[in-house]
Parts: C-alpha cells; sequence; structure tokens
C-alpha cells in the first residue's frame, strides 16, 4: 500500500420490496428513491437491492451532497469522432455483474455501475479545471494513462485548463504543477516512468484538499495502487464534507495485478511479457553448462500473479515459489530433493521466485526487523540472494554434484518500461472511462473492466483486500502440472505422512539440516 488508510466500509444491507433494475436513476441522490426502493447513503457506501439478490453497490455523485446543481448536454452529442457510433451514451440503467457464473438458482448477486458517456453532463467544458497525479512505485503505462486522460479531456469534452500534480501526493502542497496539453503529452506514452514524478506517502488531506480548493481544481483523477486509492477515498470524504463540487476519480495501478474486484490492472501484461525476456536468459546459461540453475526473482510481493503467469507462458520454468504457497527445502518432497531430481533427469533447471516467497524461511535465518518503508510496506528479505546462497549450500555440504547457479534479478527493468500494445490500449479505455464519469458528476469511485466490462467501483472494494493467486484454483493446477514441480506440503504434513526424522541420515546432516531434524522432531 502507498498511502493512508481509511476507515472501512460495508455494504447497507437494505430490506426493500422490489426494484426493477430497467429504472434505476442514474444519479440518484441521498434523499431520492427509486419507486418502492431507497438508496443509502453514507460517505463510503451506497446500495441498492432489488428483486432476485440483485444488488448494485453503487457510485457517489455530485447530486448526493451538492443540491440544485445543473446539467448540461454533452459535448460528445456534437462530436463528428462519434456521430457514426450507434448508442454511443451508456444506458442509465446498465450494470455489470460481478460474477458471471451462476448456478440456476443462485441469486443474481453484485453488480457495479457500468462506465461510460451520459447524455448529461455536470460540467461546462469551460469551467472544468482538472489535475492528475500518480503515487507509489513505477509501473509501465502510467504514462499512457496520463495521456490518455488529457487527450480525452481536451478532444472529447473540450477541456482546456488540465495541471499535473508533480511528485505524488505531497506535491499539492509541496511543489510546483505541470501545465498538461495534448502537445505537451503527445509522446510521453513511448517512455517509461511517470513524467509527473511520483512517491510514497506524504498524504495531508487537509493540506491537499486547501490545494484543490485554493487553486479551483473540480476534478482530480489519481493514479496508483490499493494504498494510494485509500488515500483517494479520504480525499474525496473531506470534500464532500465541505460541499465542493469536485470529482474524484482513482485510476488503479498496481504491477503486481493485487488489486480486487478487476479483472487485471494495467502494466501487467508488459510485465509478463519482461519478465520472459529473463526467464529465457536464465534457461539459455542452465542448459549451457553442466548443472546448471537459472534463478529468476520478479516482483510479487503478496501475490504471484506475475511469477504464475510468466512461468505458464515460458514453458522453459521447472518450479515457481510465491507468496501464496508455502514451501520448504529440506526433506522428501522438499525444493533441494526437487532440484536434484531434476538435474539428474534434465540436466538443467530454472527457478522462478516472486519477491514475497518464503518470507518466514528468510527470517528463521536472517534477522529480520520490522522496519518499513513510506507507504507503510514492510522492507521484505531478499529471498533471491538468500534462496542462492542457500542452493550452493546445500549441494557444497552434500558434496554430491557440482552445481553452477546463475541469478538474474530484472525487478526494476520490468517496471520501468513502457507499455507494450495490449496494455496501451487498455490504459486508454481506463483514463476515457474515469474522464466520462468525473464528466458525469460521479465521483469517489474506481474505473477498472469487471468481467470485460469498464466500471464504477466504490473505493472501498477495492482497497478492503488484496487480491491472490487461491492455489486450490484450476489456474495453479495448470501451472503445476505444466512444472512438475511438488506440492511442498509442510515438514508437519511430512512429518505425520512419512514418519519421524530418522528418514536423514546423521552421517551425512549439516549445520541446516540438523536444524531441520530437530524442528521435526
Amino acid at each position: 500500500m502507498d498511502g493512508p488508510q481509511s476507515p472501512s466500509s460495508t455494504i447497507t444491507s437494505l430490506n426493500s420490496p422490489t426494484l426493477n433494475p430497467r429504472k434505476l436513476s442514474p444519479y440518484p441522490s441521498q434523499s431520492e428513491t427509486m419507486g418502492s426502493t431507497s438508496v443509502a447513503t453514507a460517505p463510503a457506501v451506497k446500495a441498492v437491492v432489488g428483486d432476485a439478490g440483485y444488488v448494485l453497490e453503487d457510485v457517489p455523485h455530485l447530486t448526493d451532497y451538492v443540491p440544485d446543481l445543473p446539467t448540461f448536454t454533452n459535448p460528445l452529442q456534437n462530436n463528428p469522432a462519434y456521430s457514426v457510433v450507434k448508442q454511443y451514451f451508456v444506458n442509465a440503467d446498465d450494470t455489470v455483474a460481478q460474477k458471471i457464473v451462476v448456478h440456476k438458482d443462485s441469486p443474481r448477486g453484485t453488480h457495479f455501475r457500468r462506465a461510460g458517456p451520459r447524455q448529461r453532463v455536470y460540467f461546462e467544458s469551460d469551467d472544468v479545471h482538472a489535475c492528475i497525479v500518480t503515487c507509489g512505485g513505477l509501473c509501465p503505462g502510467l504514462n499512457t494513462v496520463i495521456r490518455e486522460i488529457v487527450c480525452g479531456l481536451n478532444h472529447m469534452y473540450g477541456v482546456k485548463k488540465i495541471i499535473g500534480i508533480d511528485g505524488g501526493y505531497r506535491g499539492f502542497y509541496a511543489k510546483n504543477t505541470v501545465t498538461l496539453t495534448p502537445k505537451v503529452v503527445n509522446d510521453i506514452h513511448k517512455r517509461g516512468g511517470t513524467i509527473l514524478g511520483t512517491s510514497r506517502g506524504g498524504h495531508d488531506t487537509t493540506k491537499i484538499v486547501d490545494s484543490i480548493q485554493d487553486r479551483g481544481i473540480n476534478q482530480v483523477y489519481i493514479i496508483g495502487g490499493d494504498g494510494t486509492q485509500r488515500g483517494a477515498s479520504v480525499i474525496f470524504d473531506e470534500i464532500r464534507r465541505r460541499g465542493l463540487k469536485v470529482a474524484v476519480a482513482g485510476i488503479p495501478k498496481t504491477i503486481d495485478n493485487d488489486i480486487p474486484v478487476i479483472d487485471k490492472s494495467f502494466g501487467f501484461d508488459t510485465a509478463v511479457e519482461e519478465a520472459q525476456r529473463a526467464i529465457n536468459a536464465a534457461h539459455v546459461e542452465a542448459e549451457s553448462i553442466e548443472n546448471g540453475i537459472g534463478l529468476v526473482k520478479l516482483m510479487g510481493r503478496y501475490s504471484g500473479f506475475i511469477a504464475m503467469h510468466a512461468t505458464l507462458a515460458s514453458r522453459d520454468v521447472d518450479c515457481c515459489l510465491i507468496p501464496e504457497l508455502p514451501f520448504y527445502l529440506d526433506g522428501p518432497g522438499g525444493l533441494f530433493e526437487y532440484i536434484e531430481r531434476r538435474l539428474k533427469d534434465n540436466g538443467h533447471m530454472v527457478i522462478v521466485t516472486a519477491e514475497g516467497a518464503g518470507q518466514d524461511l528468510v527470517s528463521e535465518s536472517i534477522q529480520a526487523g520490522n522496519s518499513k518503508d513510506a507507504s507503510g510496506n514492510k522492507l521484505l528479505q531478499d529471498v533471491g540472494h538468500w534462496l542462492t546462497q542457500k542452493i550452493k549450500d546445500h549441494f557444497s555440504c552434500r558434496n554430491k554434484m557440482t552445481i553452477n547457479l546463475k541469478y538474474i534479478d530484472p525487478t526494476y527493468m520490468i517496471r520501468a518500461i513502457p507499455g507494450n500494445a495490449s496494455d496501451n490500449v487498455y490504459c486508454t479505455l481506463l483514463a476515457q472511462s474515469a474522464v466520462h464519469g468525473a464528466m458525469a458528476g460521479f465521483t469517489g469511485f474506481t474505473v477498472g473492466p469487471v468481467n470485460g466490462r469498464h466500471s464504477y467501483i466504490p473505493f472501498h472494494r477495492i482497497t478492503e483486500k488484496p487480491n491472490n493467486v487461491v492455489i486450490t484454483d484450476r489456474m495453479w493446477a495448470r501451472l503445476l502440472s505444466s512444472t512438475n514441480q511438488p506440492s511442498f506440503l509442510t515438514l508437519k504434513d511430512v512429518k505425520e505422512q512419512e514418519g519421524p526424522a530418522e528418514m536423514l541420515e546423521e552421517n551425512h546432516l549439516c549445520t541446516d539440516d540438523r536444524a531441520v531434524k530437530e524442528e521435526i522432531k
């Protein structure tokens, strides 16, 4: 996470009679009712319940707390680029289901408001003063999102006053702004990083909202991970408390793909594609020498999606280690045993590990502190170097075979590159959906694809818990069948299934092996 935490929110349970979802109001207000269905609003929660278990988790709207706002004809109606598009404007009733696989008797489930342009907008183009800020770590596609927000506001809605906040959240009150025009951002999508600069932490809600108010900003686009979106939620709450006509739109960013609800985060496809280069290099090194081992460390603090997808895409990987998968080194079914078997069978192997894998094992060997970065993230131990040394020590101690291990860490190379074609298209859709939502008066939302349809999602839904690899899911089973790696049962499971530690020969134990034996006893 890379920002402050806001109070947790839950969906308000509404015991309303019925709801015909085709009669949903596009802009429900705090006191509005939809037929016989009431709409509950709170600073972070707004939900509608209808027939057959239908739940719309709606996002706030400016009319919820700013009364009597005028509306205007959407300028897109007169835009020649969209004159040939049939039904370009999103129907007010359109929602997107969170789950698409259901049983015939199951409830209709949770829905989100579909993203896209509306026929009426709540801002006149000449009155819009928008700002864009990027926070947290780098990610492929950041510049593309910035570019497309600027171009979307300008080309689609005729907005001229757009600024960039320099240096993350603290840039609101500590640094100068950058004037953004289509000419300024024309080629930035070809570069990695962010032209606006970024930082972790630095969130001071009062100072940020004071700056927004003093500068006359009325649309805020915040690009960042779950911590950044928590910060955006707090900013929105303060703006709402002050009664300001300011739309706050979040664009979720994480290279690890660990943001829930949305199908995937931008930059992820690029990261997986770039990871292939490192894996291929490791494979070439490993197969070119006797008993060669290529070890690649990829990003993935708490979620192993990059490692998992890169492994599946590569087909050269023999073992994938991720944070969600407990593993151990010694004993039957352990990593060392698998390495020995693989080298005997194939003469070489490639191991991929996510940066957050095996942290409990590393902490047992290295004095681990509780240090955190400016975003509040615990500083991880370097599992790559640790695992490299452990493997070397094991084979050196056992004196069974000579190995040649090459360690590759492409971590920051992967996240510093520009987005690929797939991510650039995705970033364009994200940016335009955010612009459409802000112009239509929606606020306090994050935009992202849900089952392939871009939707407006309440902040609390994408910050409540991280998205993790489910190791009991089919995708992980596909990986296991591809690599043929062990399931890595815990030492306790090994003890229960294989008996006590007499299986280990005392005369061949190294110091670490004796420690393992004592643990089993």
